[in-house]
Parts: C-alpha cells; sequence; structure tokens
C-alpha cells in the first residue's frame, strides 16, 4: 500500500546507513529475501541491516512499509535487484485497524489528531452504516494518496513539504481493492476518554493503493473521521509473511533468482544455443508463437541447468530479452 510509502519516524535503534559494509563475499550475494518488518523502524533501516550483515551494498526492496507497520517487505540481493521492477507492481494483502471517530493529519496513529468526532455522533454509527461505506470503497476506485506520503510533487517528498508546513496537493489515482472485509467492530476509548469504534479488515489491493486512505476515506463518508492505528502486510503476489524470516542471518539462504522470476513471471525453457543468443542481445527468430498460453507476456527465459538468462519480450514474431542477467548471476 503504498502503505508502502512511509510516514517518516525516527529509529528507536538506528542503523547507520552509511557505514560501509564489510567486503563483499566471493561468490556474491544474489537472490531474494523475504523480510518480516518489524513495526517501528523504516524499511530503509532493514535493507541497511541486509546489507551488513550480507555483505554487500546493492541490495533493495519492492515496495515501502511505514515505520508503524509490520509484515512482508521482498528484497533483492545483487544482480537479483533487477527482478524487484517485476515484483513491485504485484496484489497485495493486508490485515489492518480502522479506528472511526478520529482524524489525523497522516491519516494513522503517527499524526497528529485534527478533527475528533462528537461521541453522539460516533454512537449513531450503525454496522449498515460501515457495510455500505465499505462496499463504496471496493472495486474499482479513485483514491487521492494521504498527504504524509512518499510521493514527489515537483521533485520532493509529499512528507518533507507537509513538514515544512508547504500545502501539498495529490492528484487522485484509479486502484483496485478486490477485498475490503469487516472481520470485527470493537467499540473502545481513546486515551482522552472519547468513544471510538476500531474496525479490523483485511484488504486484497492492486500496487499503490494506500490503505491509510481508505481509513480517511471510511471515516469521512461516515462523517466520524477515521486513521490506521495498525497495519500488516501479509502478501505480495504468491509470496506470503509465513515464509518470512524475522531476523536477518548471514548465512540465510536467499531465494533463487530463476525460481522467483518463474514463480512471478511464468517460465520459459530455453536452450544453451538460445540461451547464449539473448545474453549476446539476438532475438529468437520465430520464437513468439512459444508465448501463446503462457503466464504473462514477458516470461523468465530459463537455461537447462536451470539458471535465469533474463526476461523475454515479444518483438513482432521474435522474441528478445527486456532484461539480461550477467552469465555468472542465475
Amino acid at each position: 500500500m503504498p502503505d508502502a510509502n512511509p510516514t517518516p519516524a525516527a529509529d528507536p535503534n538506528p542503523e547507520p546507513a552509511d557505514k560501509p559494509a564489510a567486503p563483499t563475499p566471493n561468490p556474491a550475494p544474489n537472490g531474494i529475501l523475504l523480510v518480516d518488518k518489524p513495526g517501528g523502524v523504516t524499511s530503509h533501516d532493514v535493507v541497511a541491516r541486509a546489507r551488513r550483515a550480507l555483505h554487500t551494498r546493492k541490495i533493495g526492496h519492492a515496495g515501502t512499509l511505514d515505520p508503524m507497520a509490520t509484515g512482508l517487505l521482498i528484497l533483492g540481493v545483487g544482480p537479483a535487484t533487477r527482478l524487484l521492477t517485476y515484483i513491485v507492481g504485484l496484489d497485495k494483502t493486508y490485515e489492518a485497524t480502522i479506528r472511526l471517530g478520529v482524524a489525523t493529519d497522516s491519516d494513522d496513529a503517527d499524526g497528529a489528531v485534527t478533527a475528533p468526532a462528537e461521541p453522539a455522533a460516533v454512537a449513531r454509527v450503525t454496522a449498515a452504516d460501515i457495510a455500505a461505506g465499505v462496499a463504496d470503497l471496493t472495486g474499482d476506485i479513485s483514491q487521492v494518496p494521504s498527504t504524509v506520503s512518499a510521493i514527489k510533487v515537483g521533485g520532493r517528498r509529499a512528507y518533507d513539504l507537509a513538514r515544512a508546513g508547504e500545502e501539498v496537493t495529490l492528484k487522485a489515482r484509479d486502484v483496485t481493492v478486490s477485498r475490503f472485509d469487516v472481520l470485527a467492530v470493537r467499540p473502545a476509548t481513546t486515551d482522552d476518554g472519547a468513544p471510538v469504534l476500531d474496525l479490523d479488515v483485511v484488504v486484497d489491493c492492486s500496487s499503490g493503493t494506500y490503505i491509510r486512505a481508505l481509513a480517511r476515506d471510511l471515516g469521512a463518508a461516515l462523517g466520524v473521521g477515521g486513521h490506521l492505528t495498525a497495519l500488516r502486510r501479509t502478501r505480495i503476489g504468491a509470496f506470503r509473511v509465513e515464509d518470512a524470516a524475522v531476523e536477518i542471518d548471514p548465512d540465510m539462504p536467499l531465494r533463487s533468482a530463476a525460481g522467483v522470476a518463474a514463480a512471478v513471471l511464468g517460465a520459459l525453457p530455453v536452450t544453451a544455443d538460445e540461451a547464449r543468443d539473448l545474453r549476446h542481445g539476438k532475438r529468437l527468430p520465430g520464437a513468439a508463437v512459444r508465448l501463446v498460453g503462457a503466464a504473462t507476456p514477458t516470461p523468465a527465459a530459463i537455461d537447462p541447468d536451470g539458471r535465469l538468462i533474463g526476461i523475454v519480450e515479444r518483438r513482432g514474431d521474435d522474441l528478445k530479452s527486456a532484461m539480461n542477467m550477467a552469465e555468472d548471476a542465475s
């Protein structure tokens, strides 16, 4: 979700990002790592820790999580970072808690309260009202991202502009919320004793959806305001948080680039000669017919030894590499 785009917060146990990583081991690490991010740290903090643990600076991630959020963060290590482009756009699943009755300037619990609702207004919210509001936010919708987000406006992050007191206007974007289920509605009170309603929800959505914005918009539709108090990402495409590492161990095995690319894009077996030609930038003449029935129009070319050659695409009747992996990195 973008809650994939963070509300910046201080790391209570900062890991200096500029601290040099140890010398890169030989052979250099290459693959995909699933991490269960804890709350209170940024996604960049997780990357910095992985760089030190795995002794390489060539690590990136596919889809930021807010500092307060927990859950699945996918890291690319070494040459496999080139696959992150294909992972970041996958659909995602989140578990979240929405608090109705209070709005904040960041649409989550890290922000300042801007509009507490009157107790009587909260008391008037019914289960039917909530169901109707959720239904309006399900399907193909137009969503304005949260102001405190990492979206760039004129070359600057929206959250930097907001913190500087500048007015931030973000354009609505089309997203798809394929599931928005309310699992529980729990009456609660704020620290000041004001009545609120806490909703435990599960959301399946397209990449680029802001769960914070769903909380904000649901609260606004019900006339009481709303914000997010908890967020956990449990799935990105076929990858699930149950399979993620809680701690980053220097000796932990990485998922192979070939296996991940095949899982995300589908596999296209190629011969050794075809693999060589693709690596050298040559087309595979007349091979586009092999895409018939393929899982995606850009499958992963896998050689007879199970190595990832690259990602191929159609060019007329031929196939050509859209992205090549280095020959010693599969």
